[in-house]
């Protein structure tokens, strides 16, 4: 009876091996003089045990309970650790002596994903064990969550992700996460008093007396389904939502046609988008329309 071939390992492994206990590591490049001195701090998180900022948590206990806002949850990421995953993607092979080939340069990654609705997203961690469950071959960077902001806005993200895959995600949309980025508190649309004087403007400017009133208010948008793990039903915490976060109503006179009332939508909507301010305030917009009451 003959023996079975022996199965080959892949050429880069096998290289790898072949050049393992060297005096090089596999880039060529001398292990010796690598030592670094004793007790010199590498970087701002040394004795990080990995787990989830007090500050944080303690902030998204009282969203919960309802004695905290969504804004108290972005606050606290002003001065807390995060973890980014970051993954090695291949930049050139090289081959060597042996004709094997082997890994010559890799790059490290930012992981980046695509939200429900199109939009690029960062995935942040608040500990280190939530970033091995999501993503077992990531490596987690600890990062102060205002860089990890930086980063996104590098990477074209439009919103950071909290915990993905947790019972409890939370998502940092546009505005919170430019904020963040520039160390800047953050006020939300719905309670920006100069969002809310440039929808008013825009009614002026408009000049139609079919248009009554127009107000802002948050958007159900800014909701998000927590504990579903343990809640079947999952319960909403007004926080942490994907949006649209500012939920507009306009109230319009009874009687007008779908043109007049999509015309009056149409130069509405122009006049906002034409904001500097309101478009870089406003992640996203609901618009409702009603009648005035009828008055007895």
């Amino acid at each position: 009876m003959t023996d079975a071939p022996k199965k080959q390992l892949p050429a880069h492994i096998a290289a790898a091996l072949a050049g393992a206990g060297g005096r090089t590591d596999s880039a060529g490049q001398p292990w010796s003089g690598r030592a670094l001195p004793d007790g010199e701090k590498y970087h701002n998180f040394d004795e990080d045990d990995g787990a989830a900022d007090p500050i944080f948590t303690e902030a998204v206990a009282r969203l919960v309970a309802g004695s905290g806002a969504e804004t108290d949850v972005v606050a606290s990421l002003a001065t807390i650790r995060v973890f980014i995953p970051i993954v090695a993607q291949l930049a050139e092979q090289t081959v060597g002596e042996n004709g094997l080939v082997s890994d010559k340069e890799s790059d490290m990654a930012l992981v980046t994903v695509q939200a429900p609705d199109g939009r690029r997203a960062l995935p942040v961690f608040t500990h280190s064990d939530a970033l091995t469950r999501w993503h077992p071959e990531a490596r987690p960077v600890a990062v102060y969550a205002a860089r990890a902001a930086l980063s996104a806005v590098a990477e074209e993200a439009q919103l950071l992700v909290l915990d993905p895959g947790s019972e409890r995600p939370f998502v940092v949309r546009r505005p919170a996460m430019w904020a963040l980025a520039q160390q800047q508190n953050w006020v939300p649309s719905y309670s920006d008093s100069t969002v809310a004087q440039v929808l008013r403007d825009s009614v002026t400017a408009l000049g139609n007396p079919a248009v009554v009133d127009i107000s802002a208010a948050a958007g159900q948008g800014i909701e998000s389904l927590w504990d579903k793990k343990t809640e079947p039903s999952g319960r909403l915490v007004a926080g942490g939502g994907a949006g649209p976060e500012l939920a507009v109503t306009i109230t319009l006179l009874p009687g007008l046609d779908q043109p007049a009332v999509e015309s009056i939508l149409g130069a509405l909507q122009n006049s906002w988008a034409g904001n500097e301010y309101f478009a870089q305030a406003v992640d996203s917009v609901k618009v409702r329309l009603r009648h005035p009451s009828p008055t007895t």
